[in-house]
């Protein structure tokens, strides 16, 4: 992948572009902290594992990043987060409105990416991709410090929040391609099923990993209020003081109580039952690309499926 991100990098520093000094300055800070860049990736794999070799690929690429890169700024300013990547936030750096208002000209530039590729399908996309990510902003929004809510509200938010991007990313790469309906909607069900699984795993990791490998504060969704999947199992299997513990820790944000919160996802397995589920997740994304012919672009797609569940970053 790497000569092919090499191109997506460079449409990024051109379209980063602005005549105003701090947009300049926010969004090349935020972009140069790297990141997996699996959407992007995702993108350009689908493309190749469909025989799609134009240029677009690397507008769209660079265009899902955009709006991933708007996510995080809006994201980090709700969450009031100081960490991200293993570097400060930009709200932390240069203050929440400056990083709301960069947020909205990466989410804006981004809609003029989409149009200089001139396929209305990629515009149906996105746009659709933006609002039900936006909807999911504000159903976690609801969430926060409500120990009450089910597992199929948990799945939601994600599915909304993270996994619809992802979706969006792997539906692109056959749209260039001109894939009949059903393959873009098998190519769009692995990317939904993929985010599934990294966001199952990314919240398991904040009571597993450590900062230094996160790149992010430990304890973080604690603190904010969010029932994650593992405080839910926790709670589904623990004795009634455990979800005392639990729930009061969610309603108030009780990061102090983190050491006996990691204790007690260990000991009743939710951490197991969360990695497990993304695994079924990653699974499911693995048959949706069963059809795809031998490359090595199909390869790599059934890597990440691997990479997606056994990963500490």
């Amino acid at each position: 992948m790497a000569p092919d991100m090499r191109q997506v990098d460079a449409v990024i520093r051109e379209r980063l572009a602005s005549r105003v000094a701090l947009i300049n300055q926010i969004s090349t800070y935020i972009v140069s902290a790297g990141g997996k860049r699996i959407r992007p990736r995702l993108v350009l794999l689908f493309a190749q594992a469909l025989g799609f070799e134009g240029p677009e690929r690397f507008e769209l690429a660079a265009t899902v990043e955009f709006i991933h890169t708007a996510t995080l700024l809006h994201d980090d300013v709700v969450d009031e987060s100081s960490l991200r990547r293993g570097r400060a936030t930009s709200n932390a750096l240069f203050g929440n409105a400056a990083s709301v208002l960069v947020g909205d000209f990466l989410y804006s530039r981004a809609f003029q990416m989409m149009v200089s590729v001139n396929r209305m399908r990629v515009l149906d996309v996105l746009a659709d991709a933006t609002n039900v990510i936006a909807e999911g902003e504000v159903l976690q929004l609801m969430n926060m410090h409500d120990p009450d809510i089910t597992v199929e509200d948990y799945l939601r938010v994600i599915r909304y929040k993270t996994a619809k991007l992802f979706e969006a990313s792997a539906r692109l790469g056959a749209v260039l391609a001109g894939a009949d309906a059903a393959l873009e909607d098998s190519c769009a069900a692995y990317g939904r099923a993929l985010g599934t699984a990294f966001q199952l795993v990314d919240d398991l990791l904040d009571y597993e990993g450590n900062s230094d490998e996160l790149g992010k504060n430990v304890g973080d969704d604690l603190r904010e209020g969010k029932p994650t999947l593992p405080l839910l199992i926790a709670m589904q299997r623990g004795s009634e003081s455990d979800r005392s513990l639990v729930r009061a820790a969610i309603e108030h944000g009780e990061v102090q109580r983190l050491p006996d919160i990691i204790a007690l996802v260990r000991r009743t397995g939710a951490l197991d039952a969360t990695r497990a589920a993304a695994a079924d997740e990653a699974d499911r994304a693995r048959r949706c690309i069963e059809s795809l012919p031998p490359s090595g672009a199909r390869e790599a797609l059934l890597e990440l499926c691997v990479r997606a569940v056994h990963r500490s970053s």
